[in-house]
């Protein structure tokens, strides 16, 4: 079972237009396991159409806990 255990490192440096399309891009951080569970620590980047950098950046947690 994965549980959504928060964000870290929020930001929104730019502003995007309304019906933008937009992808984000994750990747693995840090994986460390804990006394019940494993918690996964993603890279988030969220980009729009047309601008250069992303408008949104952030550090996704998520524990997984056996069954």
């Amino acid at each position: 079972m994965g549980i959504n255990y928060g964000l870290n490192r929020v930001r929104f440096p730019f502003p995007v237009s309304v019906d933008s399309k937009i992808r984000a891009r994750v990747g693995v951080l840090s994986l460390k396991e804990l006394p019940e569970a494993l918690e996964a620590v993603f890279s988030v980047s969220v980009e729009g159409q047309g601008l250069e950098k992303p408008f949104c950046v952030a550090e996704w947690i998520v524990r997984y806990y056996p069954e």
